[in-house]
């Protein structure tokens, strides 16, 4: 029994206790990193505290569930040990990531009701110049009473937005100062100037600066209003000469954040005015302390930038570069500081990045003077550009500041250099020039006491405004037009003031769309239909062009998982939460919104879906840009295994969470429907909806299945032996699963111009999807066209996917599969999910290139959640959780929350779906009338059987009222199998095999009827199973006829298999064949379409034989092609209680067009064959069909004329073929002139039936039957 029942105990403490916990690093040899071609290694140490990125480097991370919060800030390491560690030792490490301190940290790590506390060390460190590796160590910490700030952040604060009410209007700014609003303007919004009160007008925004990441960082829950200052409005008439003023930031200035100048989301801030009754916001005079001046200000500090985001280098993360050093190398940029204050340096920062095969570098110059050579190393895997900056203080003696940077690409003319960006802060003095102007002095903050401010040249300056608070704007007036103007404010704080001139302000802008409707997410999402409150399970975002099919989706998830489904429009959480900017953070507070006012943490938000597309161009830069709903994106932008896109951030809603760090927690499932436009999201809805039909119901349900990567080098054994202990773990734990492995290295290699490929492993894969599996997981290399380097799967191998009805959840821990975020290019892994009808319905997946280690432990936990045999968790046996419940647990799980590149992976669909395991339970009852408690016979050669059973609820009692269908599945015993070693490659000097079982061959899959929970069937066991005794398995599955139920189970150990019935009658007839195409009207020589399905039906007085007996299995061959057949044995299934008919579907994929001859062997279970044979015309659907080529009459008695019309001189052949392919007569082959040409084809001497002529025009072809009927 896993665990069910988690007991709280909530309590307060007025102590601070102290514990510590004492840790041993036992340093062993090295580990193997690789992500495709890219390979390091690195010293290795305890497993379970290994970890390592590119970003932080190699790290020893300690995790442990506390039931109490630690003091993060007084973490004490005691008794460190050290050993000296060789430089040659440390292999790969990249050593500027070496520090030369001890640098560890201890973080409180919660997820939802689990709480962890989470250590991370770096265990080499730099002292002296040697290098010393950590061996031992006790942390010391202390817990401490619960955080009240804490309490707070997750207290209740349901409130209603201000838009609930009143008339609303927008605009937008595009920088940042006093802005000054006309009457006019407000006539352009909508506004009626002629019939309101000025007084009553209010602003309302939060500014341009982007929602900060940590949700421990202060932001507004609602938008706020503006002190602003209105001109005229004394007569409540907004008179012609009246206007507004106020202080906008926009989108542009430095975010420390994201180390940008330019707000990464959006080039436009929107500010709201609102027309309501009631008096606004108005600026008021801010206060001045009197006493003795401590300080003078009369100089401040401006600050510049160059920065322009035009180039996303790899398209990647979150940062774009503007100038591009390519042809012109050399490139001066000009700041101009007016009144420079030479004798305080400036702060001069440049940050610039290459895309070079080997170093180059950058020649910094101030003014003139060389300052600084910026070294860029040469980019390789898996990074694909290297970067360097300056952030300097650098003396100069006038302005205007020319920064020149002069590229030297080392000779090579491939290379290319990017700018980030330039900023200069320089101090100037305090004198108005005619313009407005922000400052402040940095100084004012490290002192107390009163400081007095002096601007010069001050007479046409009518203000300063005080803009520390944004919101609560504040002034001071120039009345007697002072030429110094002096005012004082307290120390100790750094303030920041505007000058106001009347001959300088900036004029705001709109959009075509002004008015803003009311609405109120706060006050309403926790409200239902009865207008009570009512806790919300799961919350859709959507585009408004989406918003109908995501209702559609949400009505899905009411009815299936009786879910409170909420969907919300970007639209309006933008509009409440970031003032109609766009940004993940509104989107990210919003859904915090509701997980914090939830009625008891146990019903906080358990879901969340994003139903869009998204894209590393969050502006439309790119053509065909698919930014629907965004995604977080790293900071680092240049490494396909760092610069990672992740939902998880949308789903981080601790105080201490939101920066992405590694003791950030999942507390919410995610999910992503990749749906790029309208008609996109109806076909993935749709598809969704047809998971749940009853037509969908089947044994497929049962099915697992399993692909590895070959084995290339001698590492790579790791690969199939992680997907096999998979497969055996759910085999082990979930008996009632049929798990299909296939392991590449275990058939054959071939060689193709394009290099090594497994044809008939893309033959399986496929054929394992159209047959139907609940799950497939690959492990091994990939990338964005599809699996392994010998082309297992790839795109157009997904487009032939049958699987109608049979959609499953693909699992591709592998390099970039569904790489969503780049539109310049389509992934495999969205071919599989976007699939109409087809594919797959879930996908958990990687975004990028991601390490081989991060895989193994990624692949062995995900198994434990996704299967529900992790015995930790919250599920009983038979409960599971959602496909992206299982993906968060996996996340949050000690082995893999360590590891940074958890992040890389994605579930795409919808996050409250859970996958179709069918109930327990099906068991086996009697074999042959003896109850399974007895001694029961043995399954032989020839021998007819009976076996009965009955479908039972969890408990064990029969359900009295079932009555459906069952599906049986009888496997012969498991068998040994190795994998080939293909690649001849070897570990140590012994090849690289891997030993692994399979499930036994199929001697019987059957249906039959279930009538109040019981059943029973028979069959005749086959000739061909294998004669020794042993145990083999039966696979039941179920489903209820009056309503959407289906069972499972299976008989393990109970049933054994071999030898042969000495008594057997005997029977030397073969089976009876029938064969169609696509349906049972097909006639030997029709037409059918390039991707046929093949359907066959079987009779035999003992059944059909799917043994796979050595030459005995059933065979279609295509056009003769005896060296290529198809294996149908695990296509047929007899019919409903009748062991000796039954039926089978198989799908052709991609025949070519024209005339094609089918042969079907069959053996009974006695190896009686028969063998048919009948032809099919595919037809040509290409664009190279010829049109005007016709014959009449048609059907014909003795001949029938072909006509051709010709639009040039052609060469011609013309020819007739018989059923089978045989060519009958060559009507004519030659040269003719544009024109009508007919041929007569005189068939007195052939027999009647189906033929084709083929004519071909300059090389291209075409086919069409005639029927001749005497």
């Amino acid at each position: 029994m896993k665990e069910k029942i988690l007991l709280f105990t909530f309590f307060t403490s007025l102590f601070v206790f102290s514990q510590q916990k004492s840790y041993k690093i036992n340093w062993d040899g090295f580990q193997n990193l690789s992500i495709g071609n890219y390979s390091i290694n690195i010293p290795a140490f305890n497993k379970e505290n290994f970890s390592f990125d590119l970003e932080e480097g190699l790290q020893f991370v300690a995790q442990w569930k506390s039931s109490t919060n630690i003091d993060e800030t007084n973490a004490v390491l005691t008794n460190v040990q050290y050993s000296i560690i060789s430089a040659r030792d440390l292999k790969d490490l990249d050593l500027t990531k070496i520090p030369n301190k001890l640098v560890y940290k201890l973080k409180n790590a919660k997820a939802r009701n689990k709480q962890f506390a989470f250590f991370q060390l770096s265990p080499i460190i730099k002292e002296n110049g040697i290098f010393k590796k950590v061996t031992s160590f006790t942390i010391v910490y202390n817990t401490k009473p619960s955080n009240t700030a804490y309490l707070n952040k997750i207290s209740k604060v349901l409130t209603n937005s201000v838009l609930n009410s009143g008339e609303w209007y927008k605009f937008y700014v595009d920088t940042t100062g006093i802005f000054k609003i006309s009457r006019s303007f407000l006539q352009q919004l909508g506004v009626n100037v002629n019939n309101i009160d000025p007084r009553n007008i209010k602003l309302y925004g939060n500014g341009g600066n982007m929602i900060p990441y940590s949700n421990s960082m202060s932001y507004p829950l609602d938008i706020q209003e503006n002190a602003i200052k209105i001109i005229g409005e004394d007569d409540g008439v907004f008179n012609t000469e009246d206007y507004i003023l106020f202080y906008a930031v926009g989108p542009k200035g430095f975010q420390n954040e994201s180390n940008t100048n330019i707000n990464c989301y959006t080039d436009k801030t929107y500010y709201f005015i609102n027309i309501n009754p009631g008096a606004g916001k108005r600026i008021q005079p801010f206060s001045q302390p009197s006493g003795n001046i401590d300080m003078t200000i009369n100089s401040y500090q401006e600050y510049q930038f160059h920065e322009k985001d035009d180039y996303n280098i790899a398209s990647l993360g979150r940062r774009w570069f503007g100038d591009r050093f390519d042809i012109e190398n050399n490139k001066t940029f000009n700041f101009d500081f007016p009144g420079l204050v030479t004798t305080k340096p400036i702060n001069l920062r440049v940050y610039v990045a290459a895309v070079a095969a080997s170093q180059s570098s950058i020649q910094l110059g101030v003014n003139g003077n060389s300052i600084a050579t910026l070294s860029l190393s040469g980019s390789s895997s898996p990074s694909v550009a290297s970067e360097s900056s300056f952030n300097r203080n650098v003396n100069v003696t006038s302005s205007p500041i020319s920064v020149n940077l002069n590229y030297d690409n080392s000779g090579n003319p491939s290379a290319l250099a990017y700018l980030d960006y330039i900023s200069i802060e320089a101090t100037r003095r305090l004198n108005f020039d005619g313009k407005q102007f922000k400052f402040k002095n940095k100084a004012t903050a490290l002192t107390s006491g009163i400081g007095e401010y002096i601007i010069s040249n001050a007479s046409q300056l009518s203000e300063v405004w005080d803009v520390t608070d944004i919101y609560n704007v504040t002034n001071f007036v120039n009345t007697d037009n002072q030429s110094s103007l002096s005012f004082t404010a307290p120390l100790g704080t750094l303030r920041e003031y505007v000058t106001v001139t009347s001959s300088d302000y900036f004029e705001p802008k709109s959009d075509s769309n002004t008015i803003l409707n009311n609405q109120d997410l706060k006050g309403t999402i926790f409200l239902n239909s009865q207008g009570q409150f009512q806790d919300v399970d799961y919350i859709i975002v959507a585009p408004n062009n989406m918003v109908s099919d995501a209702e559609r989706l949400a009505q899905i998830d009411r009815v299936q998982y009786n879910l409170n489904v909420k969907v919300v429009t970007l639209n309006d959480i933008y509009n409440e939460f970031s003032t109609g900017n766009q940004d993940v953070g509104a989107i990210r507070n919003f859904v915090k919104y509701v997980y914090d006012n939830a009625s008891t943490p146990e019903k906080r938000i358990k879901y969340l879906c994003l139903f869009g597309d998204g894209s590393f161009d969050y502006k439309e830069r790119i053509a065909n840009n698919t930014n629907i709903v965004p995604s977080w994106h790293a900071y680092n932008s240049f490494s396909y295994t760092s610069s990672y896109v992740s939902d998880d951030f949308y789903g981080m809603m601790d105080p201490n969470e939101g920066n992405m760090g590694n003791s950030d927690k999942l507390d919410i499932a995610v999910g992503r429907i990749l749906a790029d436009t309208p008609q996109r999201a109806k076909e993935l809805v749709d598809k969704i909806a047809s998971y749940h039909l009853k037509e969908a119901f089947g044994s497929w349900r049962n099915n697992f299945v399993v692909v590895s990567d070959d084995v290339d080098q001698d590492w790579e054994g790791i690969l199939q032996q992680t997907t096999d202990n998979v497969a055996n773990e759910v085999t082990q734990s979930k008996p009632f699963m049929n798990v299909v492995k296939i392991h590449s290295d275990s058939f054959k290699q071939e060689s193709s111009a394009g290099g090594n490929t497994y044809p008939k492993v893309n033959t399986a894969i496929a054929n394992a999807i159209d047959n139907g599996s609940l799950v497939i997981d690959y492990f091994g290399h990939g990338g964005e066209d599809g699996l392994a380097s010998e082309r297992i799967l790839l795109k157009p191998d997904i487009l032939g996917f049958r699987n109608y009805l049979k959609l499953n959840c693909f699992v591709t821990i592998t390099c970039e599969f569904t790489r969503f975020d780049n539109p310049l290019r389509q992934t495999a892994g969205e071919f599989a999910y976007w699939l109409k009808d087809l594919g797959s319905i879930g996908l958990i997946t990687t975004t990028r290139q991601i390490f081989v280690t991060t895989g193994i432990t990624l692949n062995n936990e995900l198994g434990k959640y996704l299967f529900s045999y992790n015995p930790d968790d919250d599920y009983e046996d038979y409960e599971y959780p959602t496909m992206a419940e299982a993906l968060r647990l996996t996340k949050i799980d000690p082995a893999v929350s360590s590891i940074s590149q958890r992040r890389l992976v994605f579930f795409i669909g919808d996050p409250a779906m859970k996958l179709k395991f069918p109930s327990p339970n099906i068991r086996l009852t009697k074999i042959n009338d003896i109850p399974i408690g007895q001694a029961t016979d043995t399954l032989k050669a020839l021998s007819y059987v009976k076996l009965a059973g009955e479908v039972t609820d969890i408990s064990g009692n029969i359900l009295n009222n079932y009555n459906g269908t069952l599906s049986t599945t009888i496997y012969d015993k498991e068998i040994n199998r190795q994998t080939l070693a293909n690649d001849g490659t070897r570990l140590n000097g012994q090849l690289v095999k891997l030993d692994f079982k399979t499930l036994g061959e199929i001697i019987f899959r059957g249906k039959a009827t279930v009538s109040n929970g019981l059943f029973e069937f028979d069959f005749v066991v086959p000739k061909d199973i294998g004669v020794p005794v042993g145990f083999g398995k039966v696979s039941f599955y179920a489903e209820n006829g009056a309503s959407l139920d289906d069972e499972t189970g299976s008989s393990i150990n109970t049933v054994k298999i071999g030898g042969v019935n000495e008594n057997a009658p005997a029977d030397d007839t073969g089976p009876v064949i029938m064969l169609y195409m696509n349906d049972e009207s097909f006639v030997s020589g029709g037409i059918t379409n390039e991707s046929p399905i093949l359907l066959v039906k079987l009779e035999d007085l003992n059944g059909i034989n799917t043994a796979s007996g050595i030459g005995h299995d059933i065979v279609a061959i295509l056009d003769g092609d005896e060296t290529n057949p198809f294996i149908l044995n695990d296509y047929y299934q007899t019919d409903l209680n009748d062991y000796k008919k039954g039926k089978l579907n198989y799908p052709l994929r991609d025949l070519s067009p024209g005339l094609h001859a089918l042969t079907l062997k069959v053996w009974d279970t006695y190896n009686n064959l028969t063998e048919s044979t009948f032809s099919f015309f595919v037809e040509d659907t290409s664009d190279l069909v010829l049109n005007n080529v016709l014959n009449y009459p048609n059907p014909f008695v003795t001949q029938t004329t072909i006509s051709l019309q010709l639009e040039n001189r052609s060469d011609i052949e013309l020819t007739v073929y018989n059923s089978l392919g045989q060519k009958i007569k060559e009507l004519f082959q030659g040269s003719l002139d544009a024109g009508n040409h007919q041929f007569i084809f005189n068939a007195k001497n052939f027999k009647s039936g189906v033929y084709y002529y083929r004519v071909i025009v300059d090389g291209v072809s075409s086919t069409k039957p005639i029927l001749l009927s005497k």
